[in-house]
């Protein structure tokens, strides 16, 4: 059986769509499950069951022995929530558990990480262990997911195998739950959709102009290509940059939006609201190095035919992969 948490969530969902088409079927569900527009990703999926992530730890005490695998997707992601208790609680000792079981039971272990560890980006975007105890995240939620890297790096009992991914800006179907945490793309889309104009950030740098502010854009279909790849060659543990190794500029995203929607470009500029300006991130790219090492070659989605693939084959008609 293989493991999934964060299950019916967006990189979850369709990591379990990319296992079937794999081929695996015997897949062990995990999610908390009460929100219903978020369990739509998982219709048409082949599951053996669906396990509440509070009943977890229980479950699998009575079936590690089943258990080859566990993709560790499930997480707390929101950026604007400030209680530290919910992070502790959800990413950080969650994770601590899932780790402790694994090395228990001896199942390989694929755990979701974050760029926003990188916070400012004042060390580079590169994924050295040697910088994870430097790094200053900008808020809770990088925070956490920092605190575990350095727990996990620190552990002298650990799973067989086991990689943590840094996951930068991903786009793709399944997100239609997320909110204002859904990614720049969904929100380009309808907000282009209502008023053909696409409204970006100034920039308040001098170095960079408006709309040239950069960022790694990763289509979900690449991200969840690594981790199947992860599962079948173990190789050597540790942390994963998972980006394009591409930063790519926010007209450039917009751009590629209004394409596919037939609509031409009308892009307006809006301040930065005051309140997040000193930390908002000017560039982020992911060092790609350590993954080719790895042995991973496959290529990535450009930003347009990933954004154009996204549209054509799902927003437009709000289906799921």
């Amino acid at each position: 059986m293989i493991i999934v948490t964060g299950a019916a969530g967006f990189i979850g969902s369709v990591l379990v769509g990319k296992l079937n088409r794999e081929g695996h079927e015997d897949i062990i569900a995990v999610d908390d499950f009460s929100n219903d527009a978020k369990n739509k990703n998982l219709l048409n999926k082949m599951i053996l069951d669906r396990i509440n992530r509070n009943d977890f730890f229980d479950w699998l005490d009575k079936n590690h022995q089943q258990v080859e695998f566990i993709f560790h997707i499930g997480a707390r992601t929101d950026t604007t929530e400030f209680d530290v208790s919910v992070f502790d609680k959800l990413n950080l000792n969650y994770s601590k558990e899932m780790w402790q079981k694994c090395a228990i039971y001896k199942i390989p272990l694929v755990y979701a990480s974050s760029a926003a560890t990188y916070g400012m980006g004042e060390l580079g975007y590169k994924d050295d262990h040697e910088i994870v105890y430097d790094l200053k995240p900008l808020n809770p939620y990088g925070e956490s997911k920092n605190d575990f890297d350095k727990w996990a790096l620190k552990q002298g009992q650990a799973p067989p195998f086991w990689a943590g991914f840094k996951f930068f800006n991903v786009y793709g179907p399944n997100e239609y739950h997320k909110g204002r945490m859904a990614s720049v793309v969904f929100h380009a889309y309808h907000q282009i959709g209502k008023t053909e104009k696409m409204k970006l950030f100034r920039s308040h740098r001098p170095d960079f102009e408006d709309g040239k502010q950069l960022r790694d854009f990763i289509y979900v279909k690449d991200v969840v290509n690594v981790l199947y790849y992860f599962m079948q060659n173990q190789g050597r543990p540790g942390l994963y940059n998972l980006g394009t190794g591409k930063a790519r500029s926010f007209i450039d995203l917009a751009t590629a939006t209004f394409i596919p929607m037939g609509i031409q470009p009308e892009i307006e500029f809006i301040d930065t609201p005051a309140d997040i300006r000193d930390k908002y991130q000017y560039f982020t790219e992911a060092d790609m190095q350590k993954l080719k090492g790895y042995g991973y070659s496959n290529s990535f989605h450009t930003l347009e035919d990933g954004v154009d693939d996204y549209l054509r084959n799902y927003l437009f008609n709000a289906l799921y992969l």
